[in-house]
């Protein structure tokens, strides 16, 4: 009977099931209950469920864990509640536990006062194996944690002999009534911890304060955290408990995968799932999420996913594709034999650079594009192996009617690829001598220029500048890519575009020459029109069709 009060605690069976119900043990040391109706359930002392009916008795390989640990977190303080403090407290602890294997069932934001902190520390402490307070430890008059938490057990505050001798030897005060020696006067059971950098071996000076299950953490950010990271895994990790999960990619929307889903998530009650959708994303519509204590039972969750969903809906992207880059590209190769003689000769032509110039001499000219970030990301990992820890030196030739999504993505790169980026106004001739007089050891600039580009079409992979010119050479290693070669390898990198080529762009100039490619043009269900994307344009001579006043 323990054990069936135990199971109706935790919620898996509600009363009404339970009544009319006969209770037997089994030599494998679980309960069946058999209903009234023919039909029995085995109760989940060791974590396995069966069930069984008119038929043979079948495993179900799912299971429910009974010994997650779970947390409540309880912000305290009034400025959290008026918005004059913006909490970040609760976004790192509710990370912090979840990486121990912590399941954080809620999270409350309450006021600085005593008796609403000790109803809201008492309820936690019933319904938590931890319970977590951010707030209200101080010298002023709205520091009562303490004291909170002291009524929420029956207790008193009284001064705490070490905390006095550290107060009073660093505030330089005996008197127990002042307000340093208010932080000394903690709850009567309450148990100090000291945090220790082990690189430093150095132990904290002050402690962190728990009171049965309850652990008080300073409001302070940088404070609770350093307080975290050194007591976190000592407190609330349990050996052999933790989450694993997984992220599942589709192109599909959340109204069509539904089914599947609702499927799925019945099917493996053990299995946490999370729908997110993305309205506006170059490679997916919907993300999901999975996460389960089994590594088993979360493949075998994602499998029939997998199998329930159209052929094709799930991809395998890479949020990342900049970390490791020569792991990604040489996966994209070995999948896609086209790109192997465009990317090679790009690479041989990267690798005479490097060979014959130095860090300080090469820079590459960025400007947001889809054959500059090709070229780039190509680059990025050519000196990641010639000239590690280095930053690529870059520039960014700005024009005043230039698209603000353009100058959003560069600023993105620049980030993502941490790129040491001078950003000078144009036009080009100017802005390169700009260059010269500010890095004056540049001699060779990387362009990602294409044979198809207007007056490219004598270029060499190696061409210096005309004599009116910066005196630089220009390395052109993409020269002989086609379009199709530029869309399959950012593509198939999945790597992050500029949003425009997205809405038609197929060849991004300012705002006073380009127009999406009409023809890409179509309408959508309401009839109203729109463009497809640039990578889905078929006449790859046509990529200028948006340009006005071009070479087309």
């Amino acid at each position: 009977m323990e054990v069936l009060t135990q199971v109706l605690r935790r919620g898996v069976l509600t009363a009404a099931s339970v009544y009319s119900s006969r209770i037997s043990p089994t030599s494998q040391g679980t309960l069946i209950l058999t209903h009234h109706k023919s039909k029995t359930l085995l109760l989940p002392v060791r974590g396995v469920w069966r069930t069984t009916g008119g038929r043979m008795a079948s495993e179900v390989r799912d299971r429910t864990p009974v010994d997650v640990p779970t947390a409540g977190i309880i912000i305290i303080g009034d400025e959290i509640l008026k918005g004059q403090t913006q909490d970040t407290n609760t976004f790192f602890l509710t990370r912090q536990l979840h990486s121990l294997g912590v399941k954080v069932g809620r999270v409350s934001v309450i006021p600085d006062d005593v008796q609403t902190i000790a109803n809201e520390v008492a309820q936690f402490s019933k319904s938590y194996t931890f319970v977590l307070t951010s707030g209200g430890i101080g010298p002023t008059h709205d520091d009562i944690t303490f004291e909170g938490v002291a009524v929420a057990f029956g207790e008193k505050v009284h001064p705490h002999p070490t905390l006095v001798q550290f107060i009073s030897a660093y505030f330089k005060t005996d008197d127990l009534s002042s307000p340093a020696m208010k932080m000394a006067h903690i709850p009567e059971s309450a148990v100090l911890h000291f945090g220790e950098d082990k690189s430093k071996g150095v132990k904290s000076r002050y402690p962190i304060i728990s009171v049965k299950n309850v652990t008080i953490f300073p409001g302070v950010p940088h404070l609770l955290e350093r307080a975290f990271g050194l007591l976190g895994k000592k407190l609330f990790h349990r050996p052999g408990v933790g989450f694993c999960g997984m992220v599942v990619y589709l192109t599909a929307d959340e109204v069509s995968i539904a089914m599947a889903l609702n499927e799925t998530v019945a099917k493996f009650p053990s299995v946490s799932f999370g729908s997110y959708p993305k309205l506006f994303h170059s490679y997916y519509k919907t993300k999901i999420t999975l996460e389960s204590l089994s590594a088993d039972i979360l493949k075998s969750a994602e499998q029939f996913l997998k199998s329930k969903l159209p052929e094709g809906v799930m991809i395998d992207y890479n949020e990342d594709p900049v970390t490791s880059p020569w792991e990604h590209i040489d996966k994209l190769l070995s999948s896609s034999p086209s790109l192997q003689t465009p990317v090679q000769e790009a690479l041989d032509i990267l690798k005479q650079c490097f060979d014959q110039y130095s860090a300080e001499e090469i820079c590459i000219c960025y400007n947001g594009g889809k054959d500059c970030l090709a070229i780039l990301h190509l680059t990025y990992a050519m000196m990641n192996q010639n000239f590690p820890n280095t930053k690529l030196q870059s520039v960014y030739i700005t024009e005043n009617t230039a698209f603000p999504q353009v100058t959003e993505f560069v600023q993105q790169s620049i980030n993502r690829y941490d790129l040491d980026c001078e950003v000078l106004p144009g036009p080009m001739k100017g802005a390169l001598f700009q260059l010269l007089e500010k890095r004056p050891k540049i001699k060779a600039v990387i362009m990602g220029t294409r044979q198809s580009d207007p007056y490219s079409d004598t270029l060499e992979f190696f061409s210096p500048t005309d004599k009116d010119w910066p005196p630089m050479m220009r390395v052109n290693a993409i020269l002989n890519w086609k379009y199709n070669d530029v869309w399959n390898f950012l593509r198939g990198l999945y790597l992050p575009y500029c949003s425009l080529y997205d809405r038609g762009y197929t060849s991004l100039g300012s705002q006073g020459n380009t127009l999406p490619n009409p023809l890409l043009e179509t309408k959508d269900r309401l009839g109203q029109v729109m463009y497809l994307p640039a990578y889905l344009l078929a006449q790859h001579d046509m990529e200028r069709k948006g340009r006005i006043s071009s070479k087309q």
